[in-house]
């Protein structure tokens, strides 16, 4: 189990929800390959409206309703990890924008395993 507190760094990603990487979402090839890259853990939310660069307004309003919500993806671990995964989000995140953030990790605990 990955152990992480004291000092870090916080990765944000806001991309659109229809946004894809090669036929899928693009939120869920940036979770895998930060799973697959060891990080810390990575979470996505929904947003209900928002606007980009393009100042086009996207609602989950009833009239809207399949427009192209935002989508944050957070990820959480030591500034080095971060900083290695940065050239994965180039070639992915072409429209978009990715913040950095120093953070402090006060617990971060998992399940225990089952049997």
């Amino acid at each position: 189990m990955t152990r992480l507190t004291g000092r870090a760094l916080r990765l944000t990603v806001l991309v659109g929800e229809n946004d894809t990487w090669h036929h899928r979402p693009l939120f869920t090839e940036i979770v895998h390959r930060a799973h697959v890259a060891g990080l810390a853990g990575a979470s996505v939310f929904r947003g209900v409206e928002g606007f980009g660069a393009s100042s086009r307004i996207h609602t989950t309003r009833l009239l809207s309703l399949g427009e192209d919500l935002p989508v944050a993806i957070l990820i959480v671990d030591t500034e080095q990890r971060i900083r290695d995964f940065l050239p994965q989000l180039d070639e992915l995140v072409t429209e978009g924008l990715v913040l950095l953030d120093d953070c402090e990790v006060v617990r971060y605990t998992g399940r225990e395993k089952q049997g």
